[in-house]
């Protein structure tokens, strides 16, 4: 079974982000806005409008 553990972080996007973007461009927002590696295991949070 997949869980998040203790050592697992969530990180909120605060604006809402274009999901045309696709993978490739959220990873680009994980590693460059947020400056976290996005193969951590950390859970990344997106909302549209």
């Amino acid at each position: 079974m997949f869980g998040p553990n203790t050592a697992t972080r969530v990180f909120a996007a605060a604006n809402p982000i274009d999901m045309r973007k696709g993978f490739d461009g959220l990873f680009g927002l994980v590693r460059d806005s947020l400056a976290e590696d996005p193969l951590s295991g950390h859970l990344f949070l997106f909302t549209n409008r």
